[in-house]
């Protein structure tokens, strides 16, 4: 609306219903004595007062024109033209003019007012001038439902005092007189002003005084009226009522504007509180789990081994409880801090707040890659436990050995150095040479004979040496002495063997009997005590097909026994004939056998303890047997529920993919839907457990590998925890769209079409999968499909992805299989997702798609989630703060102003939230500032991530 005020001195001009219809200067005094001149001065000195000056007669204080240009400058924010400041008529002729082509600048035609009336003090052209700047500056702009400026503020009055009795404003004179009108109006606004109740019809002085006091010391409008003179004329001046009550509406209108900026600004102070909270809360959650890995991966890589099979066996028990006790919390810790960190950035696209990056290695990338470590760490220490288990297993069966055949060795050697050493050669007679000679060979051939027990000694020495036995000192040692005394041995029958050949020439007589007793003994001595090293020889078999092949060879020996029976029997026969030929003929016979050491009654007693450990062999064996056939139902109690397990966990994950994908019926529905897959999944755990304990009993018994099943217990593990992580995250990506339809205002029907949309260019892909069973000792299936040769006609994929939440666990079969598989891939490549804009009706070009996929996809992976797909279609109907709101709400609370004082921040906004501004608000740099001047634009730009905070 536009005010053409029109002064004309002594010209009367029809009244009319607008402001403008003031007819000139000569009716400024309307009423007879009623003081206008009063209601001007103080309305002027209203403004003039934030300059820090005052008028006090409003017919002289004008004439130089200074104060009238200052006025005009604080009620319209401009500057004017430079003031003269010279004291002479003509400087104040120029002042006034000044004031009043500014005056006529902003569309009010002067008529018959000039310069030289106001610096002469006329009463009528200043008041004149003056109505006409209140009616320009302080009511044109008054303007409700389209109506004048007088009309409109009239019905700004009649609205705010209609539910008040007593109070009828019809127009702006004698409504006014009782003074109810006053005091409805500040009542209406600030009802704890004014005790309405009490005030009475009959008493306008009290009335009127009552208003124009609190007005003045609580709504900062000075008393432009009096009370007696209100009262005291028949109709007050309609312009001096029209003055004072505009002073209510800017006063109220102003508070009505802080009050809506207020309450903006709390509300977006309230969401960036509760964002900075939960960003608090992620940072403290993920600094815990990474502090724990950190503390946990040196426990799982060290590497040091234990000297016993009680110490790792140890190990292996505190491994358990850690698998059983200490991973499951962190697991579940880990799922609800990506859970956390999907919900906060869902709340803070929906606020229209900047993504939240955690601090430096914080990434929900960064604890996965640390988590993989984890069990990366933690599948190799599973792995080196049991590796240690049979390397200590082993070294307790071959130091057990290297000490059985150490001391047969060092009982059979006892003796033979001394024997060597001997010169009885000397001494002897012819036959007693031929004996020594023949028994000397004898030796040789038992000593041959006993050549592979040494070198058998060394390979186990070797063994222990190479699987790090702790005790390998003290074996070299024996190895050693056990060597040299070989080598010595082997020296000492070479220096005998060629002194008795020197003497063999001179003795030619031979017992041709001792000699055949000596060739044969050696031999049955030699199988037998063989014989006893096997029967009494540790054995390990981790099969019934391995005990039954020793069972079996056992059988065997036992049948060789009545054939070794027949040689005995021959080897005594020799020794009997023998001592009848010495009866018969009277030989003398100086001692025993001069070719053997081997007499009749040890080949006995050696024969009767191979009879004595044979039943003791077939105890042994018949333990063992049991024991692997106890393993053996271990095997197969563990695999019958490994084999339902496994398949289980596939279905639930594959059912999981195609209901985050499908999306049937509304979100609820698929909310409930997945809600009761997690409890059923849930419900299922005790057969986990039952596993677990299962497993244990195999661990305990030290079974190794199981045929009955390709599943191993790590396979179920980590089936189970990828399952549990996936129902959380799909149930989490479903309350987060739920979360975005509720913020954003999206119905069903716009969730189902952008469903349906994203579904229509989320294309069908065929994958094919390669399955393949692995053992306990071989690469992990994942760590096999990453290493496996590329084959031209098919992929290797082994996938786990949020969007959608699939898994292919290996379906494992002795041969490979080919699983052909159509999924949807819940992705939306760049191209698929321009086409479906397109066809939505987006005109795009390359900028502008360059523009929507940055926001889309802000990692740059050429893929759109349905998720982002959801944000970006809700965003471009949504209507959310920005900053240029809350920046305009800033300024109506400092009043205009450029900056901000943290007093007027206390006085509109809550205590907390008027500290968190200004604990964050930079210091104003303006050239308008004032000390403690905040600016509140900088702070309104950051809170959007348009600047640092």
């Amino acid at each position: 609306m536009t005010l053409q005020g029109t002064i004309v001195v002594g010209v009367p001009r029809p009244q009319s219903s607008g402001v403008s219809g003031y007819s000139g200067c000569q009716n400024v005094m309307t009423e007879k004595n009623f003081p206008l001149p009063q209601t001007f001065t103080a309305w002027c000195n209203s403004h003039l007062r934030k300059a820090g000056t005052q008028i006090e007669n409003i017919e002289e204080d004008f004439r130089d024109g200074l104060k009238l240009m200052l006025l005009l400058e604080v009620i319209s924010g401009e500057r004017l033209a430079k003031p003269e400041r010279g004291k002479m008529r003509v400087h104040k002729i120029s002042n006034v003019n000044k004031a009043l082509n500014f005056i006529a600048s902003k569309g009010v035609k002067l008529v018959s007012i000039g310069a030289e009336e106001i610096v002469d003090g006329n009463a009528k052209m200043t008041l004149g001038m003056i109505w006409t700047i209140i009616l320009r500056f302080a009511i044109q702009d008054i303007s409700v439902e389209e109506t004048s400026a007088k009309e409109g503020l009239l019905l700004w009055c009649q609205r705010k005092t209609a539910p008040y009795k007593n109070v009828n404003i019809q127009n702006f004179h004698i409504s006014w007189k009782d003074g109810l009108g006053f005091c409805a109006l500040i009542h209406r606004h600030r009802p704890e002003l004014i005790d309405y109740g009490k005030l009475r019809k009959d008493d306008p002085m009290t009335n009127l005084n009552t208003a124009f006091d609190v007005a003045e010391k609580y709504l900062d409008i000075p008393k432009m009226l009096d009370a007696e003179d209100i009262v005291g004329t028949a109709r007050p001046d309609e312009k001096a009522i029209m003055t004072y009550v505009s002073s209510f509406y800017h006063a109220f209108s102003g508070a009505q504007k802080a009050e809506t900026a207020a309450n903006r600004i709390c509300k977006v102070l309230a969401v960036n509180q509760e964002n900075e909270q939960l960003m608090e809360d992620y940072e403290k959650l993920a600094s815990d789990l990474l502090e724990w890995i950190r503390r946990t991966i040196p426990w799982l890589e060290n590497r040091v081994p234990e000297n016993t099979m009680q110490s790792m066996q140890q190990k292996l028990e505190d491994f358990r409880d850690y698998r059983r006790l200490h991973k499951p919390p962190k697991v579940q810790e880990k799922c609800q801090l990506e859970i956390s960190f999907n919900t906060l950035q869902t709340k803070l696209r929906l606020s229209n707040r900047p993504a939240f990056m955690p601090s430096e290695g914080k990434m929900v990338s960064d604890i996965s890659n640390a988590w993989g470590s984890l069990e990366g760490a933690e599948k190799g220490y599973e792995e080196w436990l049991l590796n240690e288990i049979r390397r200590l297993e082993r070294l307790d069966h071959l130091a057990e050995k290297f000490r059985q055949k150490a001391a047969i060795h060092e009982a059979w050697t006892e003796g033979k150095e001394e024997m060597l050493q001997q010169r009885d050669y000397e001494t002897a007679s012819l036959s007693e040479i031929k004996a020594l000679l023949k028994k000397h060979e004898a030796f040789e051939s038992d000593l041959a004979a006993h050549q592979d027990r040494v070198e058998q000694i060394a390979a186990i020495a070797q063994e222990l040496n190479e699987l790090d036995y702790y005790d390998s000192p003290s074996v070299n040692a024996r190895c050693q002495k056990i060597c040299d005394q070989w080598d010595a041995l082997g020296a000492m029958t070479q220096k005998r063997s060629e002194a008795l050949q020197r003497t063999e020439k001179l003795l030619e007589t031979i017992d041709q009997l001792y000699l055949e007793f000596a060739k044969r003994a050696a031999p049955f001595n030699n199988w037998m005590e063989g014989a006893m090293e096997d029967l009494q020889d540790t054995f390990i078999v981790h099969t019934i097909e391995e005990i039954q092949g020793l069972s079996t060879a056992h059988e065997q020996f036992k049948a060789t026994l009545p054939e070794a029976d027949k040689e005995r029997q021959a080897i005594l026969g020799i020794h009997n004939e023998i001592a009848k030929i010495v009866q018969t003929y009277h030989v003398n016979m100086a001692g025993t056998n001069p070719y053997t050491t081997i007499n009749p009654q040890e080949i006995n007693t050696k024969w009767d303890k191979v009879r004595q450990l044979v039943p003791q062999r077939d105890q042994a064996l018949i333990e063992e047997h049991a024991r692997q056939q106890n393993n053996e139902r271990l095997r197969r109690q563990f695999a019958n529920q490994a084999n339902v397990i496994g398949p289980w966990i596939q279905n639930k994950m594959e059912e999981i993919g195609r209901i985050s994908i499908e999306m049937h019926g509304t979100l609820e529905d698929q909310l409930n839907h997945l809600r009761q897959y997690e409890k059923s999944i849930v419900n299922y755990k005790p057969k986990i457990d039952q596993l677990e304990g299962d497993h244990q009993l195999i661990q305990e018994a030290l079974i190794f590998d199981n045929k009955h099943t390709n599943y191993t217990m790590e396979h179920i593990r980590v089936g189970w925890e990828q399952l549990l992580t996936t129902i959380a995250r799909t149930i989490n990506e479903i309350e987060n769209q739920i979360l975005t339809r509720d913020a954003k205002g999206i119905s069903q029907e716009q969730m189902n079409e952008f469903r349906a949309s994203f579904n229509h260019f989320d294309r069908v892909r065929l994958t094919s999968c390669f399955f393949f069973s692995f053992s306990l000792s071989s690469l992990s299936p994942l760590s096999f499909l990453l290493s496996f040769p590329r084959s031209p006609c098919c992929s290797f994929w082994y996938h786990v992805s949020t969007h959608p939440p699939l898994l292919f666990l290996p379906l494992w079969d002795p041969s490979p299989i080919l699983s052909s598989l159509l999924v949807r891939t819940g992705l939306m490549e760049a191209e698929d997702f321009k086409t479906c804009l397109i066809s939505m009706g987006y005109n795009l070009g390359e900028a502008e798609f360059a523009r929507i996929m940055s926001i889309v996809d802000p990692n740059r992976m050429g893929l759109v989630t349905f998720q982002a797909f959801i944000d970006f279609m809700s965003r471009e109907t949504a209507d959310t703060d920005t900053a240029d709101q809350v920046m305009a709400s800033f300024k109506v609370l400092a009043g205009d102003k450029n900056y901000i004082l943290a007093d007027e921040l206390r006085r509109e906004l809550p205590p907390d939230q008027a500290e968190y501004c200004i604990a964050r608000m930079a210091p104003y740099t303006g050239p308008d500032g004032v000390p403690g001047a905040l600016d509140y634009m900088s702070f309104s730009t950051a809170l959007y991530g348009e600047s640092d905070l």
